[in-house]
């Protein structure tokens, strides 16, 4: 499978913002409206692109559900995620052009609820997010926008989704989201070494273009980029182009242009 490099724009309110390690009273507001923002990095090449409603991840609704149907219009295939709680939020997803619906808490909380969806769109039509934490040497899992603690861990249900014909993993360690600190690459380590079967998006802290080739030396499958493209720090097109990672972004999955069920 060849290895993708995927923009993200996180939305609140409608705008372009980051924060740091998930906590909502640290945001950076960035001036670029998320629709422009997203033609750049189309013209510049992504065929990915990651969406965030950061609203919606709190609020259990799909808060920026316009602004992602404007930005999947735009020719990127989109993924993306926030307030999926319901099947409904899935077909409203679907409807609005997005390829790869992101499920996070419902995937934590609900894990029969999410397998039956697999079974019924497919495992390249969902991507399962399960943001960790570190804490008392366990991987935790929490929720609702990371407000919140689960009981179950990433050890646990990384395996349990694999069994179940999933195909997308995206993991994100929270302690390093916002931070430039780079990946942590032990983590994508133990992933590739016990779910190999999940392509593993890695997520949080990455900081230059070696960033990039690390995690994929640990095996991860693909990588996620929101601070360090916002701020400069290297552009899409470097990234795109940064060795060992030919085509990355070029190649995957087509979104079919119609949801049939």
């Amino acid at each position: 499978m060849t290895f993708q490099v995927i923009p993200a724009i996180d939305l609140r309110g409608g705008r372009v913002v980051r924060l740091k390690q998930g906590d909502y009273a640290q945001q950076t507001t960035y001036g670029a409206d998320p629709r422009e923002q997203a033609a750049r990095y189309a013209a510049a090449g992504a065929q990915w692109l990651h969406l965030v409603d950061l609203d919606g991840a709190r609020s259990g609704n799909l808060d920026n559900l316009a602004v992602i149907e404007a930005i999947a219009g735009g020719g990127m295939q989109i993924q993306a995620g926030g307030g999926v709680r319901a099947e409904d939020d899935l077909r409203r997803l679907y409807d609005a052009g997005v390829c790869r619906v992101v499920l996070g808490s419902v995937a934590i909380r609900e894990p029969e609820r999410v397998a039956g969806w697999l079974a019924e769109y497919g495992s390249e039509r969902l991507t399962i997010a399960l943001d960790t934490r570190r804490l008392d040497g366990r991987w935790t899992l929490p929720s609702a926008g990371w407000t919140e603690t689960e009981s179950r861990t990433l050890d646990e249900l990384a395996p349990w989704y694999a069994a179940r014909g999933a195909r997308h993993l995206l993991c994100t360690d929270i302690e390093r989201d916002g931070m430039l600190a780079g990946f942590n690459l032990d983590l994508y380590r133990h992933l590739a070494e016990t779910v190999p079967q999940l392509a593993v998006q890695a997520s949080g802290g990455v900081r230059s273009l070696e960033d990039i080739r690390a995690a994929r030396e640990a095996g991860a499958r693909g990588v996620i980029l929101g601070r360090a493209l916002l701020e400069g720090r290297f552009t899409i097109e470097e990234a795109l182009g940064a060795p060992l990672v030919a085509q990355a972004g070029r190649a995957g999955t087509v979104c079919p242009q119609d949801h049939e069920k």
